[in-house]
Formats: structure tokens, sequence, C-alpha cells
């Protein structure tokens, strides 16, 4: 029970963090001719949809409860 507790915890904190923090993309394109390469390296950061972030965190949630609950023992 305490695994469960435990993914609950971090899918809730990478659901938070997916809200926040930007997620580094960066791409290269270029050609060669010979011996030499011309080319350009773009980044730019994208954030992860709303969404999905409130799957995480809900997901998260529901973890950390499951974790919490414990079976009646069977005498």
């Amino acid at each position: 029970m305490k695994i469960l507790l435990f993914a609950g915890l971090l899918l809730l904190v990478l659901g938070i963090a997916s809200l926040v923090v930007p997620i580094p993309h960066s791409e290269s394109q270029g050609i060669k001719v010979g011996d030499t390469n011309i080319g350009v390296q773009t980044s730019h950061s994208e954030r992860v949809s709303p969404i999905i972030s409130a799957v995480l965190i809900a997901g998260g949630i529901a973890l950390a409860i499951a974790g919490t609950r414990t079976r009646p023992s069977k005498n």
C-alpha cells in the first residue's frame, strides 16, 4: 500500500510541475555539401496541455488516497 501512496505523490508532483515548467525542445536542420556542413539549430520550450496536467494530478490524488486506505484484517 505504501507503493501506491508513493506513486500517487510522485504523479501529483509531476502534474503540478507540468503546469509550470516548460519542456525544452531543439531541432537541427541543415545541408551537407562535400566536407562543408551548413546548419541551423532552433530551440523552443513548450508546456504540456492543461488536460494532461489535470489527469496527472487527479491520478496522483486517487493513488495517494488508495495508498492510505487500509483493508480490514480477516480474523
